[in-house]
């Protein structure tokens, strides 16, 4: 089974545009739980613009399924990975001022950094996620540092989509086979939504979990949270 894991940074945005504690981010994680979510996903950034510092010890306290922390291993990131030791640490390698992650990494330029951290990761008893393109060479490469997971960065099949199906999902269907074959577990993640999910779930039956945030946040102003995350788990089955 693929688990839904809902990112809430985009809850956190909404709250922090006016201040205070509405929408509650705690009570948002509890209620994607009891409505079904497999996991909750954080991507704390530097200028906090959405996640907190405080918002990821809390989340921690009451988080009863899988804790994702998304973000770039930095001395920041790594801190929270050491003291909170979330059941999953997703390392991205977008810069400080992106608005969101944009690519994956190239395992092959930064494999000795990537090595250590993941090392130093798992020290903490941590499972270690790498966001990748779907690319061979790439996914050779996450093999090589000792990565648990891969996060396939899946905007570029989002966006080729809506024209040609088959043509968008074809090098992720080759590199998610090959991550397989390596013994690598598969999660992914970006511009995922009800429109296209299904046909990755299809193509890509053994992925491990996908990540979804903007899209399930958005359809649940005009759905609700309840029934929106219900019919993201019946595109997963």
């Amino acid at each position: 089974m693929t688990k839904l894991s809902v990112n809430v940074n985009k809850i956190a945005t909404l709250r922090n545009a006016r201040g205070g504690n509405n929408p509650n981010l705690v009570q948002v994680v509890r209620d994607c739980e009891r409505f079904g979510a497999q996991g909750i996903t954080v991507h704390p950034r530097p200028d906090e613009r959405h996640i907190t510092t405080e918002d990821v010890y809390r989340i921690n306290e009451v988080c009863t399924t899988e804790f994702n922390i998304e973000g770039y291993p930095d001395a920041r990131y790594l801190k929270f990975i050491e003291e909170v030791r979330p059941a999953q640490a997703t390392l991205v390698p977008d810069p400080p001022e992106a608005i969101t992650s944009n690519a994956g990494w190239d395992t092959v330029k930064n494999e000795t950094m990537l090595r250590d951290i993941v090392q130093q990761i798992k020290s903490y008893g941590v499972r270690v996620s790498i966001f990748a393109d779907p690319s061979e060479v790439i996914i050779e490469g996450a093999k090589k540092v000792g990565t648990d997971r891969i996060e396939l960065y899946t905007e570029p099949f989002a966006t080729g989509y809506a024209s040609d199906p088959a043509a968008a999902v074809a090098d992720y269907v080759t590199a998610g086979k090959l991550a397989k074959e390596l013994g690598l577990g598969i999660n992914a993640g970006h511009d995922l939504d009800l429109n296209n999910l299904k046909y990755l779930k299809e193509k890509l039956p053994f992925m491990d979990e996908v990540s979804i945030g903007h899209a399930l946040v958005c359809d649940a102003l005009y759905m609700g949270l309840e029934n929106t995350i219900q019919m993201y788990l019946k595109q997963l089955k």
